[in-house]
C-alpha cells in the first residue's frame, strides 16, 4: 500500500466517518474531494452510482478500483428516504459501502452522497432541520438540497435556510429546474440567480444540477442532454467555480455523454436505472436504456442477472401491482432479500454486470480513469478532510435580502414546464 494512501487514510476521512468506522481502511471522503479530482484532470466526470441494491454498490466500487477512479455512491430521497422504494437508504448506505471497501480491499476515494434531498414546501424545510443532521450522523459526506420543485425565490431561500445544517467540509449540490426532459429547460439567468444568491450568503456549492433536457428513469426519446445549453450556463457561472452535476444520463448515447464531459464543467454524472436493470439481467443498450420486446416487456437475458425463476416472480408481482416501465424501480424493496438469497454464482454475475458497464463508462466515456490519485493529492495538499470552498463571497449580501430575492425572482420569467411528479 502506498504511503500517500496511508497518509490520506489517516487525515482525509471526515469526522463522522472516523467516528462510525474507526478501524476501517476504506477511504470515504467528502464529495469536495471527488469534484476537485475530476476538475484537476479536466474534461472528466465520474459516476455517481445510485445504489438501489447491494449489487450495484459492489459492482460500481469494483469498477472504480479497476479504473483507479474517484467515485460517488449515492441514493436519492425518493429511493432511500423516509418513504423509500429501496432497501438501501440514507442511513445504511455508508455502512454498506464501507463494508465492501474493506471486504474487497478497495483503495480508491469514495464519497457518500444524499441525492435529490427534495424540498417541496415549508413543511419539508422544517423536517430537514432534523433529518439532514441524521444523514451525516449515518455517514453521508455530500448532499444535494433539491428545492427545484419550488419557484426560484423559494428554491434559493430553502437553500439559504438549510445550508447551516450541512457541515462546511461536506460536498454540496444545488439544483435549478426540475428534471423533466425538453419541458421547462433551465436558463442562464435562473442559474445565476440561484448561485449568486447563495454566494451572497456565504454558501458555495460544489455542483449545480440543471434541467438540460433529460429525464429520470427510462428515456424514450432522443432529445437528451442539451450540450450547448449546458455549456452556456456553466460558462456564465465561471466566476463562482461551481461544477456541473448531470442528472438523467439514461437515454443518452456515449458520444453525447463524452460531449458533456469534454465541453462543459460537469464533474458528476448520475446513473441509476441502467445499473438497477443490469443487476436484474435486463438487456440494456449503449444508451443505458432497458430494451423491450414486441409486446412491450423488458428483455431478460437468460444467463445474466437474477435467475429466470426469480425474474418470473418479479414480473408477476409487477403485473399484480400495476408496475410498468420505469416503475419497475418499486420492485427493489420487496425483492431485496430475495436478491441477496440467490446462489453465489448468480450474485456474482449481478455485480459483475454492473462492474463491466461502469468500468466502460469511467474509462471510455467519462474520462475518469486515474483520478483516484488526484483526490489523494488534494487531501495531502490540504492536510486533512476539509478542502474549503473553491471561491469566496463575490456578491453583496445587502443585494440579496429576502425582499430583494423575491423582487429579483419576479423578473426572471421563464417556462417551468408542466406540473407533475418528477422525482427520481
Amino acid at each position: 500500500m502506498s504511503s500517500a494512501f496511508e497518509k490520506a487514510l489517516s487525515v482525509g476521512r471526515p469526522p463522522n466517518i472516523v467516528a462510525l468506522f474507526p478501524n476501517s481502511r476504506g477511504l470515504i471522503v467528502s464529495g469536495k474531494m471527488i469534484d476537485r479530482a475530476l476538475a484537476a484532470k479536466g474534461k472528466a466526470m465520474t459516476i455517481a452510482a445510485n445504489g438501489r441494491n447491494h449489487f450495484v454498490i459492489r459492482g460500481a466500487l469494483k469498477a472504480a478500483q479497476r479504473a483507479n477512479a474517484a467515485i460517488i455512491v449515492e441514493i436519492a430521497k425518493s429511493e432511500g428516504g423516509a418513504g423509500a422504494y429501496c432497501a438501501v437508504n440514507f442511513w445504511n448506505l455508508a455502512r454498506q459501502v464501507d463494508a465492501v471497501l474493506n471486504e474487497l480491499g478497495i483503495t480508491v476515494p469514495v464519497a457518500i452522497h444524499a441525492d435529490h434531498y427534495g424540498i417541496k414546501g415549508e413543511k419539508d424545510v422544517a423536517a430537514a432541520r432534523t433529518e439532514i443532521p441524521s444523514l451525516f450522523d449515518a455517514g453521508v459526506t455530500s448532499i444535494a438540497i433539491d428545492a427545484s420543485h419550488l419557484p426560484d425565490d423559494d428554491n434559493l431561500l430553502a437553500g439559504i435556510a438549510l445550508a447551516p445544517y450541512v457541515p462546511k467540509w461536506a460536498g454540496f449540490e444545488t439544483e435549478v429546474g426540475e428534471i423533466k426532459g425538453k419541458e421547462g429547460l433551465s436558463t442562464k439567468d435562473e442559474a445565476l440567480f440561484l448561485i449568486q444568491g447563495l454566494n451572497a450568503h456565504d454558501i458555495f456549492p460544489d455542483w449545480i444540477a440543471l434541467n438540460n433536457g433529460t429525464t429520470h428513469g427510462i428515456e424514450a426519446s432522443d432529445q437528451g442532454i442539451q450540450v450547448p445549453l449546458t455549456r452556456e450556463i456553466h460558462e456564465a457561472l465561471t466566476p463562482y467555480k461551481v461544477s456541473g452535476a448531470q442528472h438523467g444520463t439514461s437515454g443518452n448515447s456515449s458520444d453525447r455523454l463524452r460531449s458533456i464531459s469534454k465541453e462543459t464543467g460537469t464533474t458528476k454524472a448520475n446513473v441509476a436505472t441502467a445499473l438497477q436493470m443490469i443487476t436484474w439481467g435486463v438487456q440494456v443498450n449503449d444508451y443505458g436504456n432497458a430494451q423491450l420486446d414486441d409486446a412491450g416487456d423488458f428483455i431478460k437475458v437468460p444467463d445474466k442477472g437474477v435467475t429466470q425463476e426469480l425474474w418470473a416472480d418479479m414480473t408477476a408481482y409487477a403485473g399484480e401491482n400495476g408496475l410498468k416501465g420505469g416503475n419497475y424501480k418499486k420492485l427493489n424493496l420487496p425483492f431485496e432479500n430475495r436478491l441477496l438469497g440467490q446462489s453465489k454464482d448468480v450474485r456474482e454475475r449481478m455485480a459483475k454486470g454492473v462492474e463491466d458497464f461502469v468500468y466502460t463508462l469511467l474509462t471510455d466515456v467519462f474520462n475518469a480513469g486515474d483520478t483516484a490519485p488526484l483526490a489523494v493529492e488534494a487531501i495531502l495538499e490540504a492536510g486533512g478532510y476539509d478542502l474549503g470552498p473553491k471561491v469566496g463571497r463575490i456578491e453583496n449580501p445587502s443585494d440579496w435580502t429576502e425582499e430583494k430575492i423575491r423582487e429579483k425572482a419576479g423578473k426572471l420569467g421563464g417556462d417551468k414546464g408542466p406540473k407533475g411528479d418528477f422525482d427520481d
